[in-house]
């Protein structure tokens, strides 16, 4: 049976941390006598898919896991991929609700549609072996409007050239 990426991103927050190896322990660094002496901070591993995150920057456990359970998340559209039709690449779920009225892409990583979108548009560059062009056209917006899109977050960018050099092309510049 072959998984894929939304068997993880469709599940609520309770379902999927509890699919999640929770480790909690003491972190280093700056917060004074209180952090040095609870265990705050916060690892989650995803056995099926060997994906690890860890939040540590709060003094609260309770909100370390709440942001580690969003970088699952996002790790999960980064790093999985789907197969593609190209040919309804277009209607993927994930990426219609991105598009304006106009058929742009036209968010920040704040808005919950950029991460579905994001795991959309990386499926796709892998299925045309990293050329954005070809991405962009069956995905029916314009290269710029697409590396546009794909600047918007570090790791999105970074994880575009990683495609990329898979496949032999050169990394795109800022």
């Amino acid at each position: 049976m072959s998984l894929t990426r939304s068997t993880w991103t469709d599940l609520t927050d309770e379902r999927l941390l509890a699919q999640c190896e929770v480790d909690t322990y003491r972190a280093s660094g700056p917060g004074g006598q209180k952090r040095n002496k609870t265990s705050s901070a916060v690892r989650l591993r995803h056995p099926p898919t060997s994906l690890l995150v860890i939040a540590e920057e709060s003094r609260s456990q309770h909100e370390n896991k709440a942001k580690a359970l969003i970088r699952i998340r996002k790790a999960l559209y980064l790093e999985l991929r789907d197969a593609i039709d190209l040919a309804t690449a277009a209607q993927r779920p994930g990426w219609t609700e991105a598009l304006t009225a106009a058929g742009r892409l036209d968010m920040g990583k704040r808005d919950p549609r950029f991460w579905p979108a994001v795991g959309v548009a990386l499926d796709v560059l892998v299925a045309v072996e990293g050329r954005v062009s070809d991405a962009a056209a069956a995905l029916g917006v314009t290269t710029g409007n697409l590396v546009g899109f794909l600047e918007e977050d570090p790791k999105v960018w970074q994880q575009a050239n990683v495609v990329r050099a898979r496949f032999g092309q050169k990394s795109l510049k800022t």
